[in-house]
């Protein structure tokens, strides 16, 4: 008979989830007229595209998850919620397709990562000493500098 560890129950809402992927149905593409590459292609073909993904709208995210990807990717998010990614990259419009795509995808990953929590440590006695003793040396330089007597050598001033 198996046992199955702390957080590995399929039911246990601590368990880390699966990395959210991207449904292709939910992303509209756009496309538009490019600067860059593409000689005179570029005056005759749409070879920019723009990726855009409701996050409100989405059944691939949970609750928790819509909420930190808007607190990570606000300034690419829009008012109505849509995440838009362009990519003019290449000559072709397949290739800046799937450059937006995969764009998308790693910003969204990113943003999902689960990030450690930083632990707060005290300074070590070393550390200490040296921004005393920096401070010490500051003050004495100025002291001179203000035109006082300053003891030079001593450590404990």
């Amino acid at each position: 008979m198996r046992r199955e560890g702390p957080g590995r129950g399929h039911g246990d809402p601590a368990a880390p989830r699966a990395p959210v992927s991207v449904p292709l149905h939910e992303i509209e593409f756009r496309t538009s007229h490019a600067s860059g590459p593409g000689g005179q292609n570029v005056n005759k073909l749409e070879t920019r595209v723009e990726a855009r993904w409701s996050i409100d709208d989405s059944a691939a995210l949970t609750p928790e998850e819509r909420v930190r990807l808007k607190v990570a990717l606000g300034s690419r998010i829009g008012p109505r919620g849509i995440l838009r990614v362009t990519s003019q990259r290449h000559r072709s419009q397949s290739r800046n397709r799937g450059a937006a795509l995969e764009r998308l995808r790693s910003l969204v990953a990113e943003a999902l990562k689960a990030r450690k929590e930083r632990r707060a440590t005290a300074p070590t006695r070393k550390s200490e000493e040296a921004r005393v003793a920096e401070k010490k040396r500051r003050g004495r330089i100025k002291r001179l500098r203000a035109g006082g007597k300053a003891r030079l050598g001593g450590e404990d001033e």
